[in-house]
Parts: structure tokens; sequence; C-alpha cells
């Protein structure tokens, strides 16, 4: 069995992902890679202007404990 996570990152509205957050999510996966989560996948939807992401989803998993 697994336990999936979901990190959101960005919002940045119309004109897409803010910089910080572009930043961010390489800390955001470390972070969480030392506490035994692997990334499985970064969802980000081409949804703002200019087809840039509005934000970024960031997929973790790591087997349950249970």
């Amino acid at each position: 069995m697994y336990e999936y996570k979901f990190v959101r990152l960005g919002d940045g509205g119309l004109f897409g992902v803010k910089q910080a957050a572009e930043e961010e999510y390489q800390q955001v996966i470390r972070d969480h890679a030392a506490k035994g989560w692997r990334l499985i996948q970064i969802f980000a939807p081409p949804i703002g202007n200019f087809g840039r992401a509005v934000f970024y989803e960031l997929v973790f998993e790591k087997e349950s404990e249970t």
C-alpha cells in the first residue's frame, strides 16, 4: 500500500506561475525526499496567458506505514 501527497505551488493567476514558485519547487522536493516521500509527477497545466501554467502540483508517494 502507498499513500500520496499533493503539494500545490504558484497560483499565479492569469499571467502564470510566479518566479518564486518556479525556484521553490526544487527545495520542496528535497524537503519531502528527506521525509521519505518520492516525487512521482509535476503537473503544470498550461491554462494561463501565453500558455504558462498558473500553478504546479507536485505528487509524492511513500509506502504506507499501516
